[in-house]
């Protein structure tokens, strides 16, 4: 298997998505009530902090890796 680099920015994206996906599944099986307009704050603020970690990551690292490949 290929290696990857790590890409904190793409890890923040999927936790924050894949905890909204939780957070409306709970609410279809019954076990709490979510209202429809929660999604946005965590979605929008979860692809906003994404954004500040890759922004981050790539002060930290440098251009070295985007000029490799």
């Amino acid at each position: 298997m290929l290696r990857h680099e790590f890409r904190p920015g793409k890890l923040v994206a999927g936790l924050f998505l894949a905890a909204t996906g939780v957070m409306f599944a709970g609410d279809a099986k019954g076990l709490w009530e979510t209202p429809w307009f929660a999604v946005v704050p965590l979605v929008v603020g979860g692809l906003c902090l994404a954004g500040a970690t890759a922004a981050l990551d790539r002060a930290i690292r440098g251009r070295d890796r985007t000029e490799r490949g």
